[in-house]
């Protein structure tokens, strides 16, 4: 008599079993606390100076287009980085990598502080989002090293609670100093940034896959093949592109945010940061939550509900864009949206991550070079409506809502007979 049984996606199976790793034990708080500050890298590079845009224009006598190459510079270095230090790290392991790319966002803060044209300002961001990638993809990695299952979501959302600060404070930080310290002043935070992201590493962080391990994988990979190959596996493809859809969400809504609580609600500049900072605790307080419960409940059944919460967000945007209602009408069902995104974030990247135990580096270059090119597809058509309708918005985040529940769905272990 055979029996239906379903294999956990946390876990490889026999056949693909890579050698023990260490686990838990050196996954502790300060760990966790270096790894979200080292992910908040790309949030304050993003978010920091954009109040200073219009002094930047100014100064370098450029277009408010030609200010916009820097930022589209430094999400094309975010991606780049990723696919770079990612697979670096499988091969050299996860400290090297990441002291390097500290080393290097110092030189190229520096430079981006002190440019004197827009050519060298775009060239200096590009150099700093390849290098500040390294932060954001082997904080992962390195999670991965010391953990997998319940255990690795638990670590994944506890990080984002960190990280997720970084949004918030970036955009007051850079409100406040933009004035006092002008935008050479507010690029020398970020450079600050840098040298205690490498003091970070050098005093926080330990190698997680060292040489001894690097050679059983090494043979491990001769005797069975590359684990890269699970790259190509239903879990790892599912919910990549699930975590990749649900960052999407969160991204048009950042994008759109100004317009949606400035020119719609009406909202002052502080209160423009009072209502996207409660969205942001909401995410917080949520990723908390489930860092909480996801050894009860496991990070699938977490990561559904969080995926459900925002489809219904999303839908009662589209609903309310489409009958006109009232701006607070959308403003709710965002809250609703954002707060979901914190079941959903650290859950899908664990399940993620634990498909492909054998090429953790690799898999989080690829998962975050995806997150980041959805995003920057998708946010420059947020207001293609014009500022006095959240149509598109709506329109794009029921459908990056959808794309995630049906990659979660493909996602899911296959069931087999015994």
């Amino acid at each position: 008599m055979s029996e239906s049984r379903s294999p956990s996606p946390l876990a490889p199976s026999a056949q693909t079993q890579t050698p023990a790793t260490p686990r838990t034990a050196a996954l502790g708080p300060a760990l966790l606390l270096v790894l979200g500050l080292l992910s908040a890298v790309g949030p304050f590079g993003i978010d920091l100076y954009l109040p200073a845009f219009p002094a930047i224009a100014a100064d370098l006598t450029t277009t408010a287009t030609g200010v916009q190459l820097t930022l589209t510079g430094f999400l094309v270095g975010i991606m780049i980085g990723q696919l770079i230090f990612g697979p670096l790290s499988d091969r050299f392991g996860r400290r090297i990598p990441l002291l390097i790319g500290a080393a290097v966002l110092i030189l190229s803060s520096a430079a981006a502080v002190f440019a004197p044209n827009l050519g060298i300002l775009v060239a200096a961001r590009v150099l700093q989002g390849i290098s500040g990638a390294a932060g954001m993809v082997l904080g992962r990695a390195i999670i991965s090293d010391l953990a997998t299952g319940a255990v690795a979501a638990r670590a994944m959302s506890l990080m984002m609670i960190v990280s997720g600060v970084a949004p918030v404070v970036a955009p007051l930080i850079g409100g406040v100093l933009a004035e006092p310290l002008g935008w050479r002043g507010v690029l020398a935070v970020l450079l600050g940034i840098a040298v205690v992201m490498l003091i970070a590493v050098i005093w926080g962080v330990r190698e997680t896959l060292p040489a001894d391990r690097r050679a059983q994988l090494a043979e491990h990979r001769r005797a069975q093949g590359s684990p890269v190959r699970r790259l190509a596996s239903r879990q790892y493809i599912g919910h990549t592109i699930a975590f990749a859809a649900a960052f999407t969400v969160m991204m048009a809504y950042i994008s759109a945010s100004p317009f949606l609580y400035q020119s719609m609600l009406g909202a002052s500049e502080l209160q423009y940061g009072l209502l996207f900072g409660v969205n942001a605790l909401a995410l917080m307080v949520t990723s908390a939550v489930s860092a909480r419960l996801v050894t009860r409940l496991g990070p699938r059944t977490l990561a559904a509900i969080g995926l459900g919460g925002v489809t219904v967000g999303s839908l009662v945007m589209l609903g309310a864009a489409l009958l006109a209602a009232s701006p607070w009408v959308l403003a709710a069902a965002v809250f609703v949206v954002v707060g979901s995104l914190g079941f959903v974030m650290g859950n899908v990247t664990a399940l993620a991550l634990s498909a492909v135990p054998g090429a953790a580096g690799t898999a989080s270059a690829l998962l975050g070079a995806l997150q980041f090119g959805f995003a920057a597809a998708v946010s420059p058509f947020v207001s293609i409506g014009g500022e006095q309708t959240a149509l598109p918005l709506a329109v794009i985040m029921v459908a990056a809502a959808a794309v995630a529940i049906i990659a979660f769905v493909f996602g899911r272990a296959r069931r087999v007979t015994a």
